[in-house]
């Protein structure tokens, strides 16, 4: 097997298949109901076809299936005969034992199948005639059929790509005769290997005209998936420019992607073994080709008919005939705009690497000189980019230097603030080499490492952003130079801001220092300052710089600038509880981005309003504007900056909906993008929230330990303060310590007053409210005065809207108006724990009754989240309260089946799952569906429960 060739690391994940095990389990459902089938599953080598059967096998197999191995062996041309059918009859041999399998045949057959196995004795006289061939084919298809009889067969051929021509017959015969039988054949092969005269192709073109035989192809993963498994192999979410560097070298191919997490960070070496493998196929080729094909390796994955000409010197006749036996065996793939492509990135990477080193400078300089004569000979857009990789690759200081300029300046025009900073740092690293530098490109070094900083910090490569920041202050007098010196330590705030590092604000207040005087310089300090004011609490003074700042912008037309201030200033509305004044604002600034072509803007006014919708009760309308942010953020190439923030907005509104596994993916698939550590902290509490609700204890554990939640490490922001605070509480009453929870919130209540979002400051004190009363009975006294404290605090809250009024009525004790509040916004488990709350509270007036028929509406709501934590208190009201969950109009004996009848008999005798598997004739994850069915319709939990409401209702009387 292909997977063989390489010693590496395997994720224990299974990533990215869910739509072609599911085209499998699909296959399998039609097949068991008696219509055989036959499933041809292509894919290149190493994209995981192994690993998806073996998945789908597995399942099968649970599902009471007979699954049988066969795999075909690449020994010759013509590989060995009748390998995957001897290798599934000696599977049934050593299962079942030869005497079994001939009592399924006609008298004499196993005569037969000795052509294929010794253990059936001496073959029949007529050996290989055609006679002796259809018997053979015959008797294997009633085995198949006859094993089908009593239960469904999956029979797997794995890599028919290397079939025997006996082989391809029989799989041809097996899939024309096979009818009605409960059997799936499942066949792989390598897409890749199928060159124009491969003998399988026919056959597969046979059986594509062949009903109920139906095609699959297995693609390749795409970038999420390749970051998921990774994060299976090393246990953690990888960093972004890991995932990157490995997903563009394997291009998604699984295999490859494992071969490269072997290198300490996916950017070293290949393994040795992968690299014979892949330069196997280009050394069958002839040395005409494999010379054209160095040179496209020169000119990159992907190189235009033109281009390739032009650089090799051949005529069009002579390049296509050097060209087609690496089309012929799928080296080279033909793309449109008759351009060639590699049909993998490492085949290309090891064709290149086979260059000499004068061959490799006088290629790239060839490319760099045609494509300079004739930018049309690559896509709209490529040619400068491509002109400084060629001339880099050339080895030529002076025009290296030059068009790493160039092609930087066109990546910030285009947004690829990502491609721009690699181009920058070639310019910094070819400055002292090229004397005239700074006449050549027209800017001092100076100004590359403030470009540099600006690309890094949009694209949120932080460290790298500081570096350039420092390196550019390191070469500045402040004095001299006031103005660029403010704006770099706006930039390194920013940055440390991202990084959750402290100095922010004193830098901030330096810059501001430097400009004293109106100018556009002033007013972009102005920007950042009154933000991180308004952030930290303090309200009056960030406004008022806010209001100084946006006239100054409006006087001298800095549009972006007064988009940004426009947005500073609807920060205090939100902080003031004006949602409705503060969505309007983020509009207006919204629209300036879009006139003006900021996509700093447009996303940061985007991110603002989905979590305002959210605030307003308007879930549904915030996801739709998050997901429309999503795109956008990739179109301006701010994925890693603006793009995860809107996404950690999108999870917080997923999450208050109950969609926690919609939300739980957004959350890991942000994470994957190496967002900042301010994002990836918003991120984490998002995720904390649901693991806090599903009663995940050692995973909220380790989010709060990162955090520094646990040991109550100092925040800058009230949001951050107030939500780590929620936090803390939640997970020591989930741990069943409501002393210590009133412990932190009496610290919290302590603080000195600053502003914070109402709708969050509510959020806090409704839970407050909640361990105030859990607390009551031991310590009254204590639980008093922090009750009395949050009641001060409320009386200084505006109610914003919806949201904050539903979390008012919990804390000042309106459940019942909390309940119906949540169910009209649409949020189950907050209104489950409302009804709760209200039955409770009436259980202690000794309204049993009213007591039930709350619970009995949380109940399902809790369930379906699923959230075991409420899920369990519920249930335990319910018991000490002594009433049922379910009112007593039990359901007929008609709603259950008589299959489910028969499984609750069973369990109230106390069988197992698999005592009740043997004794029905039925899989175990059978009786798990049917058990899961009968707790349903008799809306109990347990077994004991089912077992005790059968005999309540005389249901096993039936």
């Amino acid at each position: 097997m292909l997977e063989d060739v390489l010693g590496r690391s395997v994720s224990p994940v299974f990533v990215g298949r869910e739509a072609e095990l599911s085209v499998l389990t699909e296959s399998f459902d039609e097949a068991r109901k008696g219509a055989a089938t036959a499933v041809l599953l292509g894919g290149e080598a190493g994209v995981g076809k192994t690993r998806l059967v073996q998945s789908f096998a597995e399942c099968a197999a649970n599902d009471g299936a007979h699954v049988l191995f066969g795999g075909c062996v690449e020994l010759s041309t013509d590989g060995l005969a009748y390998a995957p059918f001897t290798a599934a009859l000696r599977q049934l041999v050593r299962e079942m034992g030869t005497a079994r399998i001939g009592a399924l045949l006609p008298d004499g057959a196993e005569r037969d199948l000795a052509r294929l196995l010794p253990e059936f004795g001496e073959p029949s006289a007529d050996g290989e005639t055609d006679t002796g061939r259809a018997r053979l084919f015959e008797q294997f298809l009633t085995l198949l059929e006859r094993l089908a009889e009593s239960r469904p067969v999956v029979l797997l051929v794995e890599d028919i790509h290397w079939a025997d021509r006996s082989s391809r017959d029989l799989i041809a015969f097996l899939s024309r005769n096979l009818r009605e039988s409960q059997l799936l054949m499942v066949l792989t092969y390598r897409s890749d290997d199928l060159h124009r005269q491969h003998p399988l192709r026919p056959v597969l073109a046979e059986l594509g005209r062949v009903a109920g035989v139906m095609r699959l192809d297995l693609p390749r993963l795409s970038r999420d998936e390749v970051a998921a498994q990774m994060a299976g192999i090393l246990g953690a979410t990888p960093q972004y420019s890991r995932i990157e560097t490995v997903y563009q070298r394997s291009q998604g191919i699984p295999l490859f992607v494992e071969a490269l997490m072997e290198c300490d960070d996916g950017a070293g070496e290949v393994p040795d073994s992968l690299t014979d493998l892949i330069l196997g196929s280009v050394e069958r080729l002839p040395e005409d080709t494999q010379r054209v094909l160095r040179i496209a390796a020169a000119g990159g994955i992907r190189v235009g008919h033109a281009l390739l000409s032009a650089v090799s010197g051949l005529s069009d006749i002579d390049l296509e005939t050097a060209l087609r036996p690496a089309i012929a065996g799928n080296v080279l793939q033909i793309a449109d705009n008759r351009a060639y492509v590699f049909r993998h990135a490492l085949i290309r990477e090891a064709v290149h690497d086979e260059l000499l080193p004068g061959e490799h400078q006088r290629l790239h300089a060839r490319y760099a000189e045609e494509i300079s004569r004739d930018r049309a000979l690559v896509p709209p857009g490529r040619a400068a980019v491509e002109i400084a990789h060629h001339w880099y690759g050339a080895r030529d200081d002076q025009w290296a230097l030059i068009s790493a300029w160039e092609a930087a300046q066109k990546s910030f025009r285009a947004f690829a603030y990502t491609e721009a900073i690699p181009l920058l740092e070639r310019v910094l690293m070819l400055w002292d080499k090229v004397p005239g530098a700074c006449g050549d490109i027209g800017v001092d070094h100076t100004a590359v490492l403030e470009r540099a900083s600006e690309a890094s910090h949009a694209c949120a490569d932080i460290d790298r952003g500081v570096k350039f920041v420092k390196a550019a202050l390191d070469q500045l007098d402040e004095r001299a130079e006031p103005e660029r010196v403010a704006a770099l330590l706006v930039r390194w705030g920013n940055l440390q801001l991202a990084k959750a590092k402290p100095g922010a604000m004193e830098k901030f207040k330096h810059a501001l220092s430097l400009v004293p005087e109106p100018g556009p310089a002033r007013a972009d300090v102005l920007v950042k300052l009154s933000r991180h004011l308004m952030l930290t609490g303090e309200l009056a003074e960030g406004t008022a710089l806010a209001e100084e700042g946006l006239a100054l912008a409006r006087t001298l037309g800095l549009q972006v600038i007064e988009g940004d201030l426009i947005m500073n200033l609807a920060l205090g509305y939100s902080l003031d509880g004006e949602i409705e004044r503060t969505f309007e604002a983020n509009l207006r600034a919204m629209r300036i981005g879009e006139q003006v072509g900021s996509g700093q803007l447009v996303l940061r006014a985007m991110a603002n309003n989905v979590d305002a919708l959210n605030e307003l009760g308007r879930s549904a309308e915030a996801i739709e504007l998050a997901r429309e942010g999503e795109v956008l953020a990739k179109k301006y190439g701010r994925v890693r900056a603006s793009g995860t923030f809107i996404l950690n907005n999108l999870a917080e509104c997923l999450e208050s909906l109950g969609r926690w596994d919609e939300a739980v993916q957004v959350i890991e698939h942000a994470l994957s993008l190496g967002p900042t550590i301010s994002t990836r902290y918003h991120l984490m509490r998002a995720r904390a929230d649901i693991a806090l609700a599903r009663g995940e204890l050692d995973l909220l554990e380790g989010i709060l330990s990162e955090l520094g939640v646990l040991s109550e490490r100092p925040e800058a922001f009230m949001q951050d303060i107030t939500n780590s605070t929620r936090l803390h509480i939640g997970w020591h009453l989930l741990k069943g310590e409501p002393h210590h929870a009133l412990a932190v919130a009496e610290r919290m209540l302590s603080r000195p007053t600053q502003a914070s979002k109402a709708g969050l400051a509510w959020r806090l004190l409704s839970l407050i409210r909640t361990v105030c009363d859990a607390a009551a009975p031991a310590v009254p006294e204590r639980a008093a005065v922090v009750h009395a404290l949050a009641t001060e605090v409320a009386g200084s809250l505006a109610v914003i809207g919806p949201v904050s009024e539903a979390y008012r009525l919990t804390f000042v004790g309106d459940f019942d108006a909390a309940s119906a509040a949540w169910e009209r916004l649409g949020r189950p488990h907050s209104h489950a724990k409302s009804l709760l709350r209200a039955a409770s509270a009436l259980a202690h007036t000794g309204d049993k009754e009213g007591a039930a028929v709350r619970l009995r509406a949380a109940y399902p709501l809790a369930t379906a989240l699923p959230a075991p934590p409420l899920v369990a208190e519920i249930e335990g009201l319910t018991r000490r309260l002594g009433v049922a969950l379910v009112e007593e109009s039990a359901p007929s004996p008609e709603l259950l089946t008589p299959r489910e009848l028969e499984v609750l008999r069973l369990v109230a005798l106390g069988r197992t799952n698999r005592d009740i598997a043997a004794e029905l004739f039925i899989s175990a994850k059978t009786v798990s569906v049917h058990v899961s069915n009968i707790l349903g319709k008799l809306r109990v939990s347990t077994r004991g429960e089912a077992t005790a409401a059968a005999h309540r209702m005389a249901l096993l009387t039936v």
